[in-house]
């Protein structure tokens, strides 16, 4: 009887050890799927959600809402998104089946040269431009984003679109702890920029979790923008508000550079991944990345290698080498230079890269270019309403709250999109006047025979990519359901890119969330990998799929953030 009960003692340990107190699913997973019949919302905060839900409850459609939430969370998680931030968007249009692309990252100063903006960074005793203060700013493009999306997809007038954030930023919102924690880290970063004090602390100090925030400052913009549409922020009052106070501070936006801002719809581009299209948007962001990185594993037994395995980890990582190399000599402003898209995301391509993979060894990579990605916050939502709309949209700051430099009066931030340029001669990114600077957001969307099936994203600088690519596998090739393949442990790759002229002798670091087996990991560091572990890396999870056999919504979102999603 005894060793009965020693044995069952060591089972009913063993279980709990490897999640068999779960009932259904992967033993990583955090929760269940959520499912609705008339549409569905994920987004990174809960009240955001609701926004959503609000709004469609009203009549509205898919934009209507992404828009709603998309303002709420420029409200809530500031030190992610904001109305001084780009926006970039692919659209499911149910009526046209038919995927609609919008481009809304801004531009840089008209006025500002290159030769100047060298002198302006040589003046601050640096090689490259900074991360805050006027001179990486570059045009906002959130708004016109959003105006340009409703008067396409729109329904309800854009100033009841905006009514929830309106509400909550004069009545106030509890704080969440996570936001908490990096709005304290934005405060002591950025204490020093014009104007972020008054902004965005009460006595110099950041608001704790629970605190209750108020934005009366931008209420009052996003009531301008309800009323005026585009020129509630271009033109006019907050347009001159934004550009003098760039100027007096050093800056170089003028008001000339806001008006005649304009975004761009594009044409998604895709590839297939095991008979299933995997759409991004092209350069200037690093969404193709994404279809590079899936074209090469495509030819590897993934499946048979298993979740986790020594050999996934290892093919991923050295794939996202060579794909990164593509990115950083290639991806930028294609107005400025001519990328090589269909080449670089053709299957031929994937095979000349995948042939350059050692299975038995990690490879140092030479440098291309500078490209300071592994940085920087953003939010990312999906939205999907009863006619069968479905929005992926992704919008940021760049760095948390971006320069730091906030206008008074205006409630937001400006973004410092433009640290991302280079300045060195030849590059593809290099730094002109009304270019725009490599983007790392991207939204993504998935179709199934023509039809469409998911609508998702993973926002976090150069982890964006990388884990875009890694949940698809856990759907596709592993059989994970929409909430275990966001919750399952992820891995991200730093270094393909270091500061211009540098050459890599270790072959960057691999930082892995815990879960990973410890066998795996040691035989990992026995082929040259370099493990280690980075916090807030792994980025941030929202999706929504469309599961046509029951003629339903599904919808998960990031366990390792605020993430919300819900249905009606």
């Amino acid at each position: 009887m005894k060793l009965i009960f020693l044995l069952l003692l060591l089972v009913t340990i063993s279980l709990r050890i490897s999640g068999g107190d779960r009932i259904t699913g992967q033993a990583f997973a955090t929760r269940s799927e959520v499912y609705a019949v008339h549409g569905m919302a994920a987004t990174s905060h809960p009240l955001a959600t609701e926004a959503a839900l609000e709004i469609l409850r009203a009549g509205g459609s898919a934009v209507d809402a992404a828009i709603a939430a998309n303002a709420c969370l420029g409200l809530m998680e500031p030190t992610g998104n904001g109305i001084g931030g780009d926006l970039f968007a692919i659209v499911w249009d149910a009526k046209q089946k038919k995927l609609h692309g919008y481009n809304g990252s801004g531009r840089s100063p008209r006025s500002l040269t290159l030769e100047e903006m060298r002198k302006e960074v040589e003046a601050l005793d640096k090689k490259e431009i900074p991360a805050h203060g006027t001179l990486p700013i570059s045009v906002p493009g959130c708004v016109d984003g959003w105006t340009a999306l409703h008067g396409r997809f729109g329904v309800l007038p854009l100033d009841r679109v905006l009514a929830p954030a309106i509400r909550h930023a004069r009545e106030g919102f509890p704080v969440t702890e996570l936001i908490s924690h990096y709005w304290k880290i934005s405060a002591r970063v950025l204490a020093d920029q014009p104007g972020f004090l008054d902004t965005f602390t009460r006595n110099g100090k950041a608001p704790r979790k629970g605190e209750i925030w108020t934005n009366s400052d931008l209420a009052r913009t996003l009531e301008k923008i309800g009323s005026d549409g585009r020129d509630g922020f271009y033109k006019g009052e907050v347009a001159q508000q934004m550009a003098s106070f760039i100027q007096e501070h050093g800056g170089y936006i003028t008001t000339e550079d806001l008006e005649s801002h304009r975004g761009e719809w594009i044409d998604p581009v895709s590839t297939s991944y095991r008979d299933i299209e995997v759409w991004q948007l092209p350069p200037n962001g690093q969404g193709i990345a994404v279809l590079e990185l899936l074209n090469i594993m495509e030819g590897f037994p993934v499946k048979e290698w298993g979740f986790g395995s020594a050999e996934h980890l290892h093919h991923f990582i050295e794939a996202k080498k060579l794909v990164f190399e593509d990115r950083a000599r290639e991806y930028a402003d294609m107005e400025f230079h001519d990328v090589p898209v269909k080449q670089l995301i053709s299957k031929d391509h994937a095979d000349k890269l995948r042939n350059m993979i050692d299975p038995d060894k990690a490879a140092n990579r030479i440098d291309t270019g500078r490209s300071q990605t592994d940085v920087g916050d953003t939010v990312y939502l999906s939205v999907a309403d009863s006619a069968g709309n479905m929005v992926s949209l992704i919008q940021s700051n760049y760095r948390g709250i971006g320069s730091g430099v906030c206008p008074p009066g205006l409630g937001f931030g400006l973004q410092d999109r433009g640290e991302l340029f280079c300045l060195q001669d030849g590059h593809a990114n290099i730094y002109a006047p009304g270019k725009r600077p490599f983007h790392t957001i991207i939204p993504g969307f998935v179709t199934r025979d023509g039809e469409p099936w998911l609508s998702f994203g993973v926002m976090g600088g150069a982890t964006q990519p990388q884990a875009q690519a890694w949940v698809l596998m856990n759907l596709i090739d592993f059989g994970m359901n929409l909430q275990e393949a966001g919750d399952a442990p992820r891995l991200v790759h730093v270094g393909s890119s270091q500061p211009t002229g540098s050459v890599m002798t270790d072959g960057g670091e691999v930082a892995l969330e815990s879960g990973f087996d410890a066998n795996v990991i040691e035989k990992l560091v026995r082929l040259g990998h370099k493990i280690g572990s980075r916090k807030g890396l792994f980025g941030g999870y929202q999706a929504v799929m469309k599961d046509s056999q029951h003629g339903v919504w599904v919808g998960a979102s990031e366990s390792r953030k605020d993430g919300h999603a819900a249905g009606y």
